[in-house]
């Protein structure tokens, strides 16, 4: 564990006496979160159309005195809110969740399943929009304690409702509307349906994997079925190419170095006594590692144009919607880490070993500001596990107090100590 220290008795006091009342303000407001959660359930919209869920999250801010901004296209709301009197070196703490929902119908017999045929919130990003509400809600009843109680002490926050996580592009869209102008540091968290409820985990350093997409369009020569002979099969060139790269590519980097290349998708032909001209494959390269991943780069061109030249076809190699992998500053990690003891205990908190293979956007934000994110159980304890994107996915909805109290925990942390968010890494 690396410790996230406060050095002055007197914040160290005032952190205490908070947590204490948003203990118990967050007890009132799980009712309210779970409706929330459960509305936005019934209501999932897919990234780029978020615009009912942008809504309902400026109504909910404007009922407590904030002045919501709705981004481009009414989707996506930027807020700002200010607790006590900030000194002038007070950092502002974004706290960040992603908003949209999947392309794969909710299967649950649950009340609250997915009223929107085809579409569902099956990744948890309705649970991750009603924790930062309900970071938003029981900070504004706490605002009075830095009035009364604790004149000097103050926190400064902006809420980031992002849209278009599944789709990689919602981080970019808001980083380019201003949303991190300002900004000292970005927190978040992300549904573990892999850990039971009551528990979270946190990783030091690189958290998910570089992603690309590769593209990959084969040019032969069409012709009859039975004469394979006049053509140039685009489709068996296909085939070579997939072994060929499923063979070889694991084997061109250290294999100490997690790396994994998947063909999701192939496209070619209209008939089925017809060689086609062009087959296309599209694939999903992850890597944890700069080097590693330019060496694929270079691999996969390599391979492709080895085949084409022994099949006499031409292939087209194309990099599309580069991901950079999220990688948790070590500062910002701790504070996490200790807000999460200080609500679960220090038995439920655990941190992860290895990066995930899976991509996620907030990497985008860590591209210009420092921060990080956690895994927060989410699993039923009397149910087996289901995990992420599955058609029955759900959450143990303890979790959204839990969740809001760590964020907020942590947020106040990184500002009762401002000077120890730049020297993290």
């Amino acid at each position: 564990m690396a410790s996230f220290s406060i050095d002055q008795t007197e914040s160290r006091a005032f952190y205490q006496s908070l947590t204490k009342q948003l203990h118990e303000e967050l007890d009132e407001l799980e009712p309210t979160l779970i409706q929330t959660r459960r509305t936005l359930h019934q209501k999932p919209e897919i990234s780029g159309e978020e615009k009912e869920t942008s809504q309902l999250i400026c109504n909910t801010l404007r009922e407590i005195g904030l002045e919501p901004r709705l981004m481009n296209n009414d989707v996506g709301v930027v807020a700002d809110m200010t607790l006590g009197t900030p000194t002038e070196d007070a950092p502002l703490i974004a706290i960040r969740a992603d908003i949209d929902a999947l392309r794969i119908t909710d299967l649950k017999e649950v009340d609250y399943c997915s009223h929107n045929p085809g579409v569902g919130h099956l990744c948890g990003h309705d649970a991750h929009t009603s924790i930062a509400l309900g970071v938003a809600l029981a900070a504004g009843r706490v605002k009075e304690l830095f009035q009364s109680e604790w004149p000097g002490q103050g926190l400064r926050l902006r809420f980031i409702f992002q849209p278009a996580e599944e789709i990689c592009m919602g981080a970019r869209w808001m980083v380019e509307q201003g949303a991190l102008e300002g900004v000292s540091a970005i927190i978040g968290l992300h549904m573990d349906p892999e850990i039971q409820a009551g528990t979270a985990n946190i990783r030091y350093g690189v958290m998910t994997a570089f992603c690309d997409e590769v593209h990959f369009e084969i040019h032969g020569r069409g012709g009859h079925a039975a004469r394979p002979h006049h053509g140039n099969d685009p489709i068996t060139t296909a085939a070579q190419l997939i072994s060929s790269l499923y063979q070889n590519l694991p084997r061109s980097i250290d294999s100490r170095m997690p790396a994994v290349f998947t063909i999701g998708q192939i496209s070619s032909g209209l008939a089925p006594n017809v060689i086609p001209e062009i087959a296309e494959l599209k694939g999903s390269l992850r890597s944890t590692n700069d080097q590693a991943r330019e060496v694929l780069h270079d691999r996969i061109q390599n391979i492709a144009s080895g085949v084409a030249q022994s099949t006499n076809t031409r292939i087209e190699v194309l990099f599309k919607s580069p991901l950079p992998a999220v990688v948790n500053d070590k500062t910002i990690s701790a504070a996490l880490e200790q807000a999460s003891i200080d609500v679960l205990g220090l038995e439920q908190v655990g941190l992860i070993d290895l990066p995930s293979m899976g991509g996620e956007d907030f990497s985008i934000y860590l591209q210009h500001v420092p921060g990080s994110m956690l895994r927060l159980g989410c699993a039923r304890p009397d149910q087996k596990t289901v995990f992420l994107h599955s058609p029955y996915f759900d959450i143990d909805e303890r979790v959204l107090k839990i969740g809001s109290r760590i964020l907020l925990q942590a947020a106040l942390l990184l500002s009762l100590n401002p000077q120890l968010i730049q020297k993290g890494n």
